[in-house]
């Protein structure tokens, strides 16, 4: 028998490429999946057409930026879960962000506010003797501040600081908190956007460091990333005002 047969997993912003990967690979391991979503029918069409088992994945409507929905939410589920995964995420350019603030206020509203909002729900909910796992994702673009994307990088970068305060939370409670720091991925909230080829990864490959997260805090998928991430973090000031 599955060890993993009567845990649950959660995850928030299911619709993201990468997290539509961690509900296969979630559900080939023998999890139960809730999958929550605003946009619920492109949840339940990748269900059907990769013919995964109905029975271990259900789909709930879920809007990171509607805070006032989160305690009912959690409330409601049928299932408290063992582990939660936090990919909601959105994106815009960060000229338009400067611009008009619209766009800022939902790149914070669902890549850190939602997050605080939700996690913080789950997490304080002493009842649930099942939790042992949060997992959210954040982004290489929250190490350091630059000037190409600066304002998508500071929701994130508070995201990251967020999970950090967690993880010392809930030690106590031997619950485990990652923060996934991601690079590229061939996504949709990507496209059109100019990247480095050669730095692109897979929504899957990225997914299975979610699904197979161990205990360090901060995972950084691809070694390539890792070099760049520990580079962002320790470069001058003089030289990372040069990048782009």
């Amino acid at each position: 028998m599955n060890q993993n047969t009567n845990k649950t997993v959660l995850i928030l912003g299911a619709n993201s490429d990468v997290a539509k990967q961690c509900i296969k690979q979630y559900v080939e391991k023998g999890f139960a999946v809730i999958a929550a979503s605003r946009n619920t029918k492109s949840l339940e069409d990748f269900i059907k057409s990769n013919d995964l088992d109905s029975s271990k994945v259900s789909v709930l409507y879920f809007d990171a930026a509607d805070f006032d929905s989160h305690q009912k939410f959690y409330s409601e589920l049928p299932l408290k879960p063992h582990i939660v995964v936090y990919a909601a995420g959105f994106l815009v350019d960060n000229q338009k962000a400067l611009i008009d603030f619209k766009g800022a206020k939902q790149m914070m509203e669902v890549n850190y506010m939602g997050g605080v909002s939700i996690l913080s729900i789950i997490a304080m909910d002493k009842d649930n003797k099942n939790l042992e796992r949060i997992i959210g994702l954040s982004s290489l673009s929250g190490v350091r501040g630059r000037k190409s994307n600066f304002v998508y990088g500071s929701t994130k970068a508070a995201f990251t600081q967020f999970l950090a305060g967690l993880r010392q939370e809930l030690v106590s409670r031997k619950i485990i908190v990652n923060a996934l720091v991601i690079g590229y991925i061939r996504t949709k909230i990507n496209e059109g956007l100019e990247l480095n080829e050669s730095l692109i990864m897979e929504p899957d490959y990225v997914a299975k460091y979610i699904v197979n997260a161990g205990n360090s805090f901060t995972i950084v998928p691809n070694f390539k990333w890792k070099i760049i991430y520990h580079i962002l973090r320790l470069l001058p000031e003089n030289l990372a005002a040069k990048l782009p």
